[in-house]
């Protein structure tokens, strides 16, 4: 990574929209290495040290794109798109339409998610000012929670949603159950399951990836590139087995596994600011002797070396 050296000195950041012709015009945060000082800038509760439309510094960078979990933003992990950014990336984080933290109705159609990644991959590609800077060879791509989902069908995953009725019926209680038991009250339609993958993503990241017990043995067949893979081991969102570890058994190729010993589910997120624990404390909230701060200094730092090691150039 000798571009490291080169663009440790802060990360730029712009806000932007990228069209969706399936929907709402999707918000998107974009990270990338700078020259520029960086500043505290705040959105919401969220405070960042970046340079704000900073000049991006650089050429043929990889670009990695990022996927949230259920009712987050752009923002949830803006820790790791930084320490991307110093580290050579461009990041681009979408906002998923109908699944963020100011609007659920869509929350159940996970399906959406990985359709509208690939028009945030086509903005950075052919609409961005600067992509002309990204090479479009090297592409990665991040996701947590809903956002893993979002990854492994975007890679090749194919979910078999017919899966999830005997599983909820067993385990009423997980989150997911939950959720999907809420829509069908309501009404909404089972997502679409026709594949989605987009050859353009080269190596992924996916933290406690939700409804990895959709994934058959051989769902994830079509998954041929690296994959990082993380489980927090006291996910009571998401418990173990049957998510994470459903989604470790069925991939064709060991993925880089980690195992993360006390974390609960949310401690992937961006360790909280005080504001954001005053209005949602129970994403920010860690169990008994676990430090989400200096975690996320080691989780950025493996996340930056994977992708470093799976996105060189040829």
């Amino acid at each position: 990574m000798a571009l490291a050296a080169t663009c440790a000195h802060g990360a730029g950041f712009q806000h932007g929209i990228a069209a969706d012709p399936n929907g709402k015009p999707l918000e998107i945060g974009i990270w990338y290495p700078s020259q520029a000082t960086p500043k505290s800038m705040t959105m919401g509760p969220t405070t960042m040290p970046v340079a704000f439309n900073g000049p991006i510094e650089g050429r043929a960078l990889p670009l990695v794109v990022m996927s949230h979990g259920t009712g987050s933003s752009f923002l949830g992990h803006y820790d790791t798109a930084i320490a991307l950014a110093d580290a050579g990336y461009v990041v681009a984080a979408v906002t998923h339409t109908g699944d963020n933290y100011a609007d659920q109705s869509r929350s159940v159609l996970i399906m959406d998610r990985p359709r509208q990644m690939r028009r945030v991959i086509d903005h950075m590609l052919s609409s961005w000012d600067s992509r002309a800077t990204i090479d479009p060879d090297r592409i990665g791509m991040f996701g947590f929670s809903a956002g893993g989902f979002t990854t492994l069908a975007s890679i090749g995953g194919l979910a078999d949603f017919s899966r999830v009725g005997p599983m909820c019926g067993a385990h009423p209680a997980d989150f997911a159950c939950q959720l999907i038991a809420k829509a069908a009250t309501a009404g909404t339609a089972p997502p679409d399951a026709s594949p989605v993958q987009d050859d353009r993503i080269k190596a992924a990241v996916v933290a406690a990836p939700a409804l990895g017990f959709a994934f058959s043995p051989d769902a994830l067949k079509h998954v041929k590139i690296p994959v990082q893979l993380w489980r927090a081991e006291d996910d009571a969102m998401l418990p173990h087995p049957r998510y994470a570890e459903a989604v470790r058994l069925a991939l064709p190729k060991i993925p880089d596994y980690h195992v993360v010993r006390k974390a609960g589910h949310f401690d992937f997120l961006a360790p909280c600011s005080a504001a954001l624990a005053n209005i949602a404390a129970v994403i920010c909230k860690s169990g008994p002797g676990f430090d989400r701060v200096a975690f996320h200094q080691t989780f950025n730092a493996a996340v930056v070396d994977f992708f470093g090691k799976n996105l060189k150039r040829d």
